[in-house]
């Protein structure tokens, strides 16, 4: 997948409140937003992406932050944080029952 440099990075409540249960502030901030943002920015210059269906996942460490991509406008959008491997924050059977809603 092309990756348009120079992109812009939003974070949603949603996606504040996963990284904040999952990996918490490592800067004892209490707003993650910059925080995440910027961890995002940094993956996404990496080429750290993955295109999955609708969205975009960006990978950080054991993090992927699923967002939403506006090409024209050049606006990745934190939408959702998920974590990858066996020895989550969130045990996966409490993620994988939301899917079942």
């Amino acid at each position: 997948m092309p990756v348009p440099e120079g992109v812009t990075v939003a974070v949603t409540d949603h996606a504040a409140e996963r990284f904040r249960q999952r990996v918490g502030s490592r800067t004892g901030a209490l707003d993650v937003k910059p925080e995440v943002a910027g961890l995002v920015a940094t993956a996404w210059a990496a080429g750290h992406v993955t295109e999955a269906g609708g969205t975009i996942e960006v990978r950080a460490r054991r993090i992927v932050y699923v967002c939403r991509l506006d090409r024209r406008s050049r606006e990745l959008l934190v939408i959702s944080v998920w974590e990858e491997g066996e020895d989550q924050q969130v045990p996966r059977r409490f993620t994988d029952a939301l899917r079942d809603l």
